[in-house]
C-alpha cells in the first residue's frame, strides 16, 4: 500500500491538474460572433484561462484579464495586468477601470468572453459611488480578519463596488457576453464567484448593512451612507441588460474531489468524500473531523478503515493571534491537537490555489507523530494554535506543502487518512 504522505500529495495533485485550464475550459467555448470578440476577466486563474482561449479561438480577438501578481503567463492578443490579493491595491483599481473602458460602445454583433476565477472579488476593484480604494481596503481587511463567510463577504463587496453584482455585464449591453467560470465558493453560486461581476444579483444593501453590523465591523461615513441610502444597489435578476449573458462553469471544488477520490482507488483505500462546501470556522471543523475520525478508529464506524476522508469548501478563521495562519493549516493544526497523536491517522489541507491566507504556501500534512515532534523542539502546539500560527508551526517541523502558483482555484483541499 503506497505510503499515506506521498498518497496524500498524489490527491492534492491529481485535484489541482483535474481543475486545469487546458482540460476544463476548451469545451465551453462559444461560437465565434459576426463582430468583435473581447476577452475580460479577473481571478488567480484568469491568466491561464485567457492563454488557453488564446490556443483554441479560430479568429481575431483582443482583451484584458487581471490577476495576481506572480499569476501572470504569456499571452499575445490578451492583456494580463497583475493586482494585489488578498487585500486590494491600486493596480487592480486601474485595471477594472480599464476593463470597464473596452466594454463601452459595443454592438448586438459582439462577444464577450468574460473569465471568472477565485479571487476576483480582490482583483476587479473598483469602488462604488464616493468611495476610495482606501474605504474598500479597510472593510476587506475587518472582513478577512472577522470570520465572516465567503458569501457574506461577496455581499458587502457587491454592494460597495461599481463593477462586480452584475455591474459589467450590464456595461457590455447589448454585447452577448458568455462568462467561464473555475468555482472557488460553497455551494458553486456565480454570484459569488469573485462577487458576480456578470452575474444579478438577489442580495440588497441592507444585506450587505447588516452583516457589517453583525461582524462589529466599524464603517466609513461614506459606507454607511451608500448602504443605508440604497446607492450601491447591483444589477438585479430580470434586469434586461443581462438577456443576453450566460454562464457555464468550466470546473468546480467537486469535479477536483472526484479526481482525487480515482486516485486513492486506484491505490486500493476506499474514499468517501464528506461534502464540497463545507463552511465554519476553520478549528471547528478540525475538531468535528477528528471527532469522525476518532469513531472510525474506534468503532469502525460510519466507515470500515483502511479509508479516507475527502472534503472541499471554504473555512474562516477569526483571528485573534498575530502568528502566520491560513485557514488550511489552522484546520489541520486543530485536528491535530484534538487527535493528539492517535496512532493510524494522517491528513494534509491545502487551498487548490497554491496560497493560504497570505503566504505562499499552500497548506501542510499532518501525521500521528506530529505533536510529539513538535514537543521535541519546544514548540506548543496548543498554543502556536491559539496564536493563529499554523504555517509557523508546520513550517517549523519541515511539513508544509509547498507547489507555487497552480494557476487554478477551486477551494480548499481536506484528506484524512486512516489507516
Amino acid at each position: 500500500m503506497t505510503e499515506p504522505r506521498k498518497l496524500l500529495r498524489q490527491m492534492f495533485d491529481a485535484a489541482v491538474e483535474a481543475a486545469q485550464s487546458s482540460h476544463c475550459l476548451p469545451p465551453h467555448l462559444p461560437a465565434p460572433p459576426r463582430g468583435r470578440t473581447l476577452v475580460i476577466g479577473a481571478g488567480k486563474a484568469s491568466a491561464e484561462m485567457a492563454r488557453v482561449v488564446e490556443q483554441h479561438w479560430p479568429g481575431e480577438l483582443t482583451g484584458l484579464v487581471v490577476t495576481r501578481y506572480g499569476y501572470s503567463v504569456p499571452c499575445e492578443r490578451i492583456e494580463i495586468v497583475e493586482a494585489a490579493h488578498p487585500v486590494p491595491d491600486q493596480a487592480g483599481m486601474d485595471a477594472a477601470r480599464r476593463i470597464l473602458g473596452l466594454v463601452q460602445g459595443l454592438t448586438a454583433d459582439d462577444l464577450v468572453i468574460c473569465l471568472i476565477s477565485g479571487g476576483g472579488s480582490s482583483l476587479l476593484v473598483l469602488p462604488g459611488d464616493d468611495l476610495e480604494l482606501a474605504d474598500k481596503q479597510e472593510i476587506n481587511k475587518a472582513l478577512l480578519r472577522s470570520g465572516a463567510t465567503i458569501g457574506e463577504m461577496n455581499c458587502v463587496r457587491r454592494h460597495l463596488s461599481a463593477i462586480k453584482g452584475g455591474r459589467l455585464a450590464a456595461a457590455c449591453h447589448p454585447a452577448k457576453v458568455v462568462t467561464l467560470l473555475i468555482s472557488d465558493v460553497p455551494g458553486d453560486d456565480p454570484a459569488d464567484i469573485a462577487s458576480g461581476p456578470t452575474t444579478a444579483d438577489r442580495t440588497t444593501c441592507a444585506d450587505a448593512l447588516a452583516i457589517l453590523r453583525r461582524y462589529g465591523i466599524s464603517m466609513p461615513d461614506k459606507v454607511r451612507t451608500l448602504l443605508e441610502g440604497g446607492a450601491g444597489e447591483s444589477v438585479k435578476p430580470g434586469d434586461p441588460r443581462l438577456a443576453n449573458s450566460e454562464t457555464r462553469m468550466i470546473t468546480t471544488p467537486q469535479m477536483a474531489l472526484e479526481a482525487a477520490a480515482e486516485v486513492a482507488r486506484c491505490a486500493g483505500v476506499p474514499v468517501h468524500i464528506l461534502g464540497d462546501s463545507i463552511e465554519g470556522e476553520a478549528r471547528d471543523v478540525g475538531i468535528v473531523m477528528a471527532g469522525i475520525a476518532r469513531q472510525v478508529v474506534t468503532h469502525g464506524q460510519p466507515f470500515a478503515r483502511p479509508c479516507i476522508l475527502l472534503s472541499g469548501g471554504e473555512t474562516t478563521v477569526t483571528v485573534r493571534g498575530n502568528g502566520r495562519g491560513g485557514r488550511n493549516v489552522e484546520f489541520l493544526l486543530s485536528l491535530g491537537v484534538t487527535l493528539n497523536g492517535l496512532a493510524g491517522v494522517h491528513a494534509i489541507a491545502c487551498d487548490t490555489d497554491g496560497v493560504d491566507g497570505q503566504e505562499e504556501i499552500a497548506g501542510a500534512l499532518l501525521g500521528p507523530d506530529t505533536l510529539a515532534r513538535a514537543w521535541e523542539r519546544g514548540i506548543k502546539p496548543r498554543d502556536s494554535l491559539a496564536n493563529n500560527d499554523g504555517h509557523g508551526f508546520f513550517q517549523a517541523l519541515g511539513d508544509s506543502v509547498i507547489c507555487g502558483p497552480t494557476l487554478t482555484n477551486v477551494n480548499d483541499f481536506r484528506a484524512i487518512y486512516i489507516e
